[in-house]
């Protein structure tokens, strides 16, 4: 027997995505500073692409796998998805404390490998997490409400690490050649703090629902199973669950191609392009990379949850195909842009796009798959994300060697006409239709404020 879901209040949903701020300040680091420090370590232009392989790679493997355990899990002190990203946020913390020391760039790259581990053990049975909690008429709100947090901790982590170089950073050289900065140590201090304290938060303010009947009849009768039978049941998930997907995840699969591939370029050359455009150097250089991203997480959090009544009124499919050509419109302008200041106009519509890529597929992929394989599927979700960033980190290096003339500014401009194919691709999206009408209730339903 299906359980009936009840509507939750808006901070009850806010408490439930508090611990993204931790593990999106994590992420906040990874797109803005970890390629610098790469570069302070002695990494080339063409060598960045590679060196971000961990995310894909551990997306792959660790995100699916997880989600389909997680679905078969429970535990009535812990949960059922609680256990996953509170070890997944102890993990990262323990990497991010570390990842400033790193006394070569072999070792940060390793660092980076266990880090993205435990953010990927986080993630996914987070999202299963607000899917399992929320009746289908306020998923549009949970997810945006995910989308917020995940602007505000990327938005705290680019901010601290402009803020940072300009309070602590005087004192050093100008040009760094060689090591990592003194002030950008705080940045991963403050993160490795908030990766488990939001997660507790979150883990301690909200209960997860019980399984069914039905459910708790196969979680016990998987556990029953041998050993070894155990092991292997994750993948015959993912391999059921990958043939019986929706029509709807397939065609997402070809819009997350460009999508993700063009965010991978963007997220390893803004540093560099700023550099290369606007003659800035290293530090300089990161530091306006941080305060663009600051400025587009900012625009992400004032956009995040005014997008949820324009999908409810447009539908969500022409809302996030016109996020993705704004993003690539933001992408292709900002190399033109000589004065630091002004390129914060097209940071502003790269920040209204990002809100709805957090926040709208997932919606649109929760409300057609079944609850018993929320996990895996949104496991299945993340592998459309890493399978193109693992096709961006092994074809890029060549391609902005030989193709683009190693140039930064030409790698910016790929990332926005990818982003146009992506948003071309979207119009072919058929939108899913859910159980519930959302457009005929309250985003907040009826658990008051």
């Amino acid at each position: 027997m299906k359980i009936k879901k009840p509507s939750l209040s808006f901070w009850q949903i806010f408490n439930m995505n508090v611990g993204f701020l931790g593990i999106q300040f994590s992420f906040g680091l990874q797109q803005t500073a970890v390629n610098p420090i790469f570069s302070f370590l002695g990494a080339h232009h063409e060598d960045l692409p590679l060196l971000n392989l961990a995310g894909p790679v551990t997306g792959l493997i660790i995100q699916p796998i997880i989600g389909a355990i997680s679905d078969k899990t429970w535990s009535p002190r812990w949960g059922r998805r609680k256990p996953f990203f509170l070890i997944g946020a102890i993990i990262g913390s323990l990497c991010l404390f570390a990842f400033p020391f790193s006394p070569a760039l072999w070792f940060a790259v390793g660092l980076l490998w266990i880090l993205d581990v435990g953010n990927n053990m986080a993630m996914e049975p987070y999202r299963a997490f607000v899917g399992d909690k929320l009746p289908n008429k306020q998923l549009s709100f949970g997810y945006q409400m995910q989308s917020l947090f995940v602007g505000a901790g990327i938005v705290l982590a680019n901010a601290s690490i402009f803020l940072f170089q300009d309070w602590f950073g005087a004192a050093e050289a100008v040009e760094v050649s060689s090591g990592i900065p003194k002030w950008l140590y705080y940045s991963f201090f403050i993160g490795a703090l908030l990766s488990v304290s939001t997660i507790l938060w979150s883990v301690l303010k909200t209960p997860e629902i019980p399984p069914s009947d039905e459910e708790f009849e196969e979680i016990k009768k998987h556990n029953a199973l041998p050993f070894l039978d155990r092991l292997k049941t994750p993948i015959i998930e993912i391999v059921e669950a990958i043939k019986d997907m929706p029509k709807f995840m397939w065609k997402l699969s070809g819009v997350y191609l460009f999508q993700w591939y063009a965010l991978f370029v963007y997220w390893q050359f803004i540093a560099p392009m700023f550099k290369e455009s606007m003659g800035f150097n290293s530090s300089e250089a990161l530091s306006q990379a941080a305060k663009m991203n600051t400025t587009y997480n900012v625009s992400t959090i004032v956009f995040a949850l005014a997008l949820v009544p324009l999908a409810l009124k447009f539908g969500g499919k022409k809302v996030y195909v016109f996020s993705l050509f704004l993003t690539g419109i933001a992408m292709l302008s900002i190399p033109y842009i000589q004065d630091p200041f002004l390129v914060i106009l097209p940071m502003i519509l790269f920040g209204i796009g990002w809100a709805a890529m957090m926040g709208i597929p997932y919606s649109m992929v929760s409300k057609i798959v079944p609850q018993e394989r929320r996990g895996v599927y949104m496991g299945i979700l993340n592998m459309m994300i890493v399978i193109p960033m693992g096709i961006q980190t092994v074809t890029f290096g060549p391609i902005v060697k030989n193709l683009l003339g190693n140039s930064a500014v030409n790698a910016i401009l790929f990332g926005g006409v990818f982003f146009i194919i992506a948003g071309v691709l979207a119009l072919r999206l058929k939108q899913p239709k859910s159980n519930e009408d959302d457009a005929s209730v309250s985003v907040l339903g009826g658990g008051g404020h």
